[in-house]
């Protein structure tokens, strides 16, 4: 096998317009079929994006077998169903974040895809794959901010619009769950390991219903971590990451753009110093990893694990604000 056949489970905006592109753009991604109920779209998004196979149903396109993974962008309360509905059907999943709408759905995914052992599956956290994040990891590993002591991260922009997925509660909207997990996993893959205790401040929408503001602060014991995250408030991210000699800030962490060139500042005991980044799509690295390791059966990137952990903090800032207490994890 020199590329994976993929299949697309919706036509959802970010497929469309982010992820699909760039997976196409790579070395070992074929994009093969889509499907989507929707067929006033299904059919001229697939001619602008040059996929073959469309399907009117998700069951449809999974019964190809010519189809080795499937790329899941649907709504968070469909990740898990269909994820394992596509394990089941014996294909590879790469799934979009978050993985869930809970740890014990993850849990039911990681159990899920126990059974499947020779099937490869992966949370999409798609910043992870940049160079600046990979550079970032590697200065802390390598002592050079001294002692890592803190990082602080801010992730918003402005959406009140009700017919928007990331407005509907039972579809698994709000803030927390669309940018504050960002906040999170980078947190826990920068610390190389598990907060133990989280403390959460959350405001809810009265009409949405759904969490618009969210403070968080996680006890890595340490250090700690600390993030706001929001959907009603003027788009702006950025990370700083703080040790006892030296800091690193990301002045585009999350959405790093594919055709910019991207900044990381750096301060350290030898002085202060800008990396700038050559433009890339952290998409086409991330389908393209995660493709290799079905081709060559080696680990994924990132294991499922890591998306039930995730989930866990999520759960527990929540209950944190509820209870206004600091939660043991």
């Amino acid at each position: 096998m020199k590329k994976v056949r993929w299949g697309i489970l919706s036509t959802a905006k970010i497929g469309r317009e982010k992820v699909i592109p760039a997976m196409q753009a790579g070395e070992f991604c074929d994009i093969v079929a889509i499907a989507s109920g929707n067929k006033e779209r299904l059919i001229p998004e697939s001619e602008r994006l040059k996929i073959p196979k469309v399907y009117n149903s998700y069951d449809e396109l999974l019964k190809d077998p010519e189809i080795d993974a499937v790329y899941i962008p649907l709504p968070n309360h469909l990740h898990v169903e269909w994820a394992i509905k596509s394990l089941e059907a014996g294909k590879h999943v790469l799934c979009e974040k978050p993985i869930g709408l809970s740890s014990v759905e993850a849990f039911q995914l990681l159990h899920a895809s126990g059974k499947k052992p020779h099937l490869k599956i992966m949370e999409a956290f798609m910043y992870r794959f940049h160079p600046q994040w990979q550079h970032a990891k590697k200065l802390v590993t390598d002592g050079t901010i001294g002692e890592l002591r803190t990082i602080h991260s801010f992730f918003s922009y402005y959406n009140i619009d009700p017919g928007n997925i990331r407005n509907q509660k039972n579809a698994g909207g709000g803030g927390m769950m669309d940018i504050g997990c960002y906040c999170i996993s980078l947190a826990r893959f920068i610390y190389g390991k598990e907060p133990h205790r989280v403390f959460g401040m959350v405001e809810f929408d009265d009409k949405l219903e759904t969490d618009r503001l969210a403070s968080g602060i996680l006890d890595f014991s340490t250090g700690t971590s600390t993030f706001t995250c929001s959907t009603q408030l003027m788009p702006y991210q950025r990370v700083n990451i703080l040790g006892t000699h030296g800091r690193i800030e990301i002045e585009i962490p999350f959405n790093a753009p594919p055709d910019k060139a991207t900044r990381m500042w750096i301060e350290s005991k030898t002085g202060k110093d800008e990396i700038v980044f050559d433009p890339i799509d952290q998409y086409t690295i991330q389908g393209d990893l995660f493709s290799k390791s079905i081709i060559n059966n080696s680990s994924v990137p990132t294991e499922l694990e890591d998306a039930v952990k995730n989930m866990k903090v999520i759960e527990s800032i929540f209950e944190s604000s509820k209870q206004g207490s600091w939660k043991e994890l």
